[in-house]
This record gives C-alpha cells, structure tokens and sequence, in this order.
C-alpha cells in the first residue's frame, strides 16, 4: 500500500504543466480508501476516510479528517506491562501441566480492533503546478479504538481469562479513547477542474490502553480517493 502512494505522486508530478491553476474552489469533500498500520503490534486496518475542507486563502485552508478502520492481530505476554507478564508467566507455570501444555508454550490471544480517529486544523498547499496541488499538515487529535479478545485454547479460556481479564480490563470488548499527533501530507491529481485524486500520507504516535500495555506506537495511514473541489474561485 505504501508503495500505491508513490506511484500515484510520481505520476501526479510527471503529469505536471508549470503553470498556475486558475481555479481552487472554496470547499474540499474527499472520501476514499483508509489503511492503518500500527507496526508494534502487528495490526493492519482497512476502512473508510473522509475529510472536509475550507479554503481560506489558496495556499491555506482549514478542516474536519475522520476514519475508521478494522482488522486483525494477536497480543502476545510480551506487549503486556512487567506486572501483568509476571502474573501470566505465573498462571502458565502453576496451571499449565494439568492442561498439558508444553514446555515451550507460548501465551496468546487474538483479537479484532475497530479504530476510529478524529482531526481538525489547518492544511497549507501549494498550486505551483496546474495539474497537481501539493499539501502538508499537521495531524493532531483523538483516537477510539475497541478491542475484541479472543481465546484461541481451553487454557486461555478457563484459566487466563477469567483470573486476569477483571483486572487487566472491565470486559473482552475494552475501549480506549487518547490523543494522537504527527504529521501529514500528500498530493491532488487534478483531474477535472471539480474532481480530483488524492492520496494522502499520515504518520501518528498515540499511546492507547496505557494502563495495559508497554509501550506506545507509531502508526501510518495511507488514504487513497476522489476529492471534489466546489464554490467561489478563491484567488487569494
């Protein structure tokens, strides 16, 4: 997916005439593709974007992101805080025999994880081109994301779980909602004078279920889509 992103902006560059456009309507609505990658934990999402915009002056303009993503991955002891590991490496030593577990066994449960982020701010843009506007911005906001455990064996399932999901989260469906920040940017084909193809890049570092887990994470965001441009011509 990454390398979609490159492709579309190498392109969007060769296709380019030095010339400025002459048309930048006063609103942005781009809706597309959404893929997540959060690389500490495994995890790769794939949903839905969409962004709102308002343009200022042509070089700047001001708006409203929101996404949603889905996907799969396993949590393993060692994601867990020191704590918690102890507590499971515990329970895997003490209960394990009577299950018949190996002495190699390794404790983990999948899960699915729905998330959600939330951003406004400013976006500033350059129009040198006539066929390709290029952008950058920062990303500062919210992130909601719910987490759907799994148990994968009858250990998980009548041992860990019970002794350890009271106390690590309220029930097999915990939900976190936390800041995130980073940066962002991208380019618009310009298609049609109202129609264009964006592809944009996002780079995140959020810490959600901090009372769980270790460590934070970095996560990107690659959206790919029609952007409609409408209104007044701004010409400033």
């Amino acid at each position: 997916m990454k390398n979609v992103f490159f492709v579309l902006l190498l392109l969007s560059l060769s296709a380019c005439a030095f010339a400025q456009q002459d048309y930048v309507g006063r609103y942005d609505v781009f809706t597309g593709f959404s893929y997540l990658d959060s690389p500490k934990l495994d995890l790769q999402q794939r949903g839905f974007n969409t962004q709102i915009g308002v343009n200022a002056r042509r070089w700047l303009a001001l708006g409203f992101d929101y996404s949603i993503q889905e996907g799969h991955a396993s949590l393993v002891t060692a994601d867990l805080k020191p704590q918690y590991q102890a507590d499971l490496n515990y329970l895997v030593a003490t209960y394990g025999p009577a299950f018949g577990l190996p002495s190699n066994y390794v404790l983990w449960a999948p899960f699915s994880a729905t998330t959600q982020t939330f951003t406004a701010g400013p976006q500033l843009s350059y129009r040198h081109f006539q066929k390709v506007t290029l952008f950058i911005h920062p990303s500062i906001g919210a992130m909601h994301e719910v987490i759907d455990l799994h148990s994968h064996d009858l250990f998980t399932k009548m041992v860990v779980i019970p002794a350890l999901v009271p106390t690590l989260v309220s029930s097999l469906t915990p939900s976190d909602t936390t800041y995130f920040y980073g940066f962002g940017g991208g380019a618009d084909f310009n298609a049609t004078k109202h129609v264009h193809l964006r592809a944009d890049f996002e780079f995140v570092h959020v810490y959600l279920f901090s009372g769980i887990l270790k460590d934070s994470r970095n996560s990107v965001r690659l959206s790919v889509g029609p952007t409609f441009n409408f209104g007044k011509n701004v010409t400033r």
